[in-house]
């Protein structure tokens, strides 16, 4: 029933206004008609309202207060003709009065609620204009990591590698041709390069962590914590409780990062030096907790153009979860992503579908 009435309305104004407008002043005659059969002693003045309000609201409130004047009209018309008599002269004005003003109310009424309508249906399609494009920069800077990750990877590596093992062959000839000092010169550069493969590759899997779709969320984090205790010097650790891997993505990638931001935030901005990671499921909600011992928030806030944390909450909102960030009475930064399992598991299958 519901069903059929809208389309009903949604024919009605696929119309011109001009339609509109006639089929309403026909419906109004339809009224005055049944107000002059009904009698001045049952009056239908009420039901005026509906062609004045679907005009309103479907043309112009020009065309509404039109409608409205041509419903006095036909109201006064079908009263005389009933033959009702007034007591007092004021009542025969008055009546055509309040009738008119009634009838102007729903006029304007109806265009400040079209008004609103539209209004309200701008600002929407603003807001979800506005998802489209943050949603289309979070794409295109995640392909854009995929990308410089791939080609260190699979490029800085592999250049870092060769070098090395140029420099290891240099090394094998100096210490046969008796020349110890070079040889060991030659160690160190074999050192560093292999060093610098190390990080290079540290550095693509946190721009990549394809280990994500291997292993789930779980494992990404770990790595990410054994990663940023390596390349950083500081004491980074994961912990999980749950069992649950994860392993949707792009919104376990999310997740990856609103913890990878964080980690970032307590070095570059709270100077931390022990971060601990925490993945928690806990029935149909699971947690994604990072714990700094850092300067604390208020520090943070003061140095740090905001830009990461506004990301954070966005990530978090895609994940269908919400963010906290606050600053515990035992010092640092604890930022905490609670979010359904039920939005990861919904992913997973249209991943798969």
């Amino acid at each position: 029933m519901v069903s059929a009435m809208k389309r009903l309305l949604d024919l009605v104004g696929r119309q011109p206004r001009i339609a509109i407008f006639a089929e309403a002043l026909l419906f109004a005659l339809g009224v005055g008609a049944l107000d002059y059969v009904s009698g001045y002693d049952v009056s239908m003045f009420v039901f005026y309202g509906v062609p004045i309000l679907a005009v309103a609201w479907w043309c112009d409130w020009k065309g509404a207060l039109a409608l409205a004047l041509i419903c006095a009209v036909i109201w006064w018309w079908a009263d005389s003709l009933t033959g009702h008599v007034y007591e007092h002269g004021w009542i025969r004005i008055w009546e055509p009065t309040a009738r008119f003003g009634y009838f102007g109310f729903v006029a304007i009424a109806g265009s400040a609620l079209r008004k609103q309508r539209d209004a309200t249906y701008a600002r929407i399609a603003l807001l979800e204009h506005s998802q489209r494009l943050e949603r289309q920069i979070i794409k295109i800077s995640e392909r854009e990591q995929r990308r410089i990750g791939r080609d260190l990877h699979d490029g800085l590596c592999q250049y870092f590698a060769a070098v090395g093992c140029a420099a290891a062959s240099l090394k094998s000839d100096l210490d046969h041709a008796g020349r110890s000092e070079e040889a060991a010169v030659a160690e160190e550069l074999t050192e560093l390069l292999e060093q610098g493969v190390v990080h290079t590759r540290e550095l693509a899997r946190s721009l990549v962590p394809v280990q994500m779709h291997e292993a789930g969320l779980a494992a990404a984090l770990e790595q990410l914590a054994a990663s940023v205790s390596r390349l950083q010097n500081v004491s980074c650790t994961f912990f999980s409780e749950g069992g649950t891997t994860f392993r949707a993505p792009p919104l376990a990638t999310h997740l990856y990062r609103i913890a990878q931001e964080a980690i970032q935030n307590a070095i570059r901005h709270g100077g931390a030096q022990n971060i601990q990671i925490r993945l928690r499921t806990d029935g149909e909600t699971a947690t994604l907790h990072v714990i700094d011992n850092g300067t604390g928030i208020a520090r943070k806030r003061e140095e740090s153009d905001g830009m990461g944390l506004s990301i954070m909450n966005y990530r978090a909102r895609i994940v269908g979860g919400t963010l906290q960030v606050t600053s515990p009475k035992s010092g640092g930064t604890s930022v905490t992503c609670t979010f359904p399992r039920t939005s990861l598991a919904a992913e997973a299958n249209g991943e798969s579908a």
